[in-house]
């Protein structure tokens, strides 16, 4: 049911709204030294996102009850992405945002996004136009942040997508690869060197690769040396599972780069959510891994309870979930509707945004659950693999371009909530 707000709404402006909906927002964290990620932080609000304006449109055109919805979206923050751009632009960009958290005492969430080859030249191709241009994009963008506090996402999908995965002859020398890894280290390296920076590497999620193969790839790239990694950017795998799944993919890594001798170096020999020596295995149902059913990963529990124990707190990597649309879970296609790849990926019917942004998890090794894709933002046309389609048959139309805001699909996401979006009034705390 659409709730109605109070006539005297009508008067109020966008500012105003979304001025009472931040009035009763904790206090913002004490500075902090070094890298570290207090509970109580607080993310950047841009005041000017696609939710805000958005809520500006619908508020002049007097629709008050989606007015009041996407205010509460633009209420809480959510990633800024950098995509492109000169060295000098980035730099120039990059400062402007930290400055304006600086003066609102919060921590804003970058997301660095311009790898050579990015996507594998699909639906987000683009990137920079050399392992060469990348280096000196990355050197702009920590120049840009420079002492200042931020939390960066590096390279959606990078790992997780590497050349050599994107078809079976794109990397034929594993050349376009091992630039991949040497631009990653590197970025890890220039980034970390700011001294109140916090560095995410990317890792997909739980349904990609196996908590092996991403932990080493992980480590190729240098994730020792940063904060740790991030899962599920863009996409719509709830957080239970994904905690579930970072936590492994954290021990692997313990396990390979730091555990006992006759381990380093074997992330290939980790349990994972598709496969674990632990379990029977001899086809009696729930005798093996799942990735798609849960209830089985208690075999890869057990695998890393044998042999990896309970590794120093103090030496495992950890990590952020993006939950700007997991409420709802991943999105499973109707049985028999798609012969080809239904990309469950890719705008997603009947999803919902999910956990509010917070540094104050409850999981051990999560440090933050944050909005990364922009809610209400396009994945791109995507025509379910039906040959010569341009429409998206679950929605009727071309869907708009990767990136584009997409109102109809903001509102989905908001309405599906979970846990449900609150209009938070004066007085009232918002919902976390």
């Amino acid at each position: 049911m659409r709730r109605h707000l109070p006539r005297s709404l009508t008067s109020l402006g966008v500012t105003a709204l979304l001025a009472a909906l931040a009035t009763a927002a904790p206090a913002h964290a004490q500075e902090t030294a070094g890298h570290t990620l207090p509970a109580d932080t607080r993310f950047y609000v841009d005041p000017n996102s696609d939710a805000a304006k958005q809520a500006a449109t619908d508020l002049k055109h007097h629709n008050l009850a989606d007015a009041a919805t996407m205010a509460e979206v633009a209420s809480w923050p959510e990633a800024q992405w950098f995509t492109d751009g000169t060295p000098a632009q980035v730099e120039d960009r990059t400062r402007s945002l930290v400055r304006r958290a600086d003066r609102t005492g919060t921590v804003p969430v970058l997301v660095a996004y311009n790898i050579p080859l990015r996507d594998c030249s699909q639906y987000s191709a683009g990137g920079a136009q050399s392992d060469a241009d990348y280096q000196a994009w990355i050197a702009g963008l920590a120049r840009g942040i420079g002492r200042s506090r931020a939390l960066i996402v590096l390279e959606p999908d990078a790992l997780a997508n590497l050349p050599s995965d994107c078809s079976a002859d794109s990397d034929p020398t594993g050349t376009l690869t091992a630039g991949r890894i040497a631009d990653l280290n590197y970025a890890v390296d220039a980034l970390e060197k700011q001294p109140n920076t916090t560095v995410y590497l990317d890792a997909g999620n739980s349904h990609w690769q196996s908590v092996g193969a991403i932990a080493q790839r992980l480590l190729q790239a240098g994730v020792e040396r940063a904060q740790g990694f991030s899962l599920n950017v863009s996409n719509y795998f709830s957080t239970d599972l994904l905690d579930h799944y970072g936590t492994w993919v954290s021990s692997c890594l313990w396990f390979a780069g730091k555990g006992p001798d006759w381990a380093r170096g074997h992330a290939d020999w980790c349990a994972g959510q598709y496969y674990s020596a632990a379990a029977p295995n001899d086809g009696q149902a729930g005798n093996s891994v799942n990735a798609d059913d849960p209830s089985t990963w208690h075999w890869t529990d057990l695998w890393f309870q044998q042999n990896v124990g309970t590794p120093p707190a103090d030496e495992l990597a950890h990590f952020v979930v993006d939950t700007s649309r997991n409420g709802q879970g991943a999105w499973t296609p109707p049985a028999g509707k798609y012969t080809g790849d239904p990309q469950t990926w890719c705008n997603a019917p009947g999803r919902g945004i999910g956990n509010r942004p917070t540094a104050d998890t409850g999981t051990p090794l999560a440090d933050a659950y944050l909005w990364v894709k922009t809610v209400g933002q396009s994945d791109g046309q995507c025509n379910r693999s039906i040959p010569g389609g341009t429409v998206d048959p679950e929605y009727g139309i071309v869907d708009p371009p990767a990136g584009a805001w997409w109102p109809e699909q903001a509102l989905t996401l908001a309405r599906n909530a979970d846990p449900a979006l609150t209009f938070a009034r004066p007085g009232r705390a918002p919902s976390r």
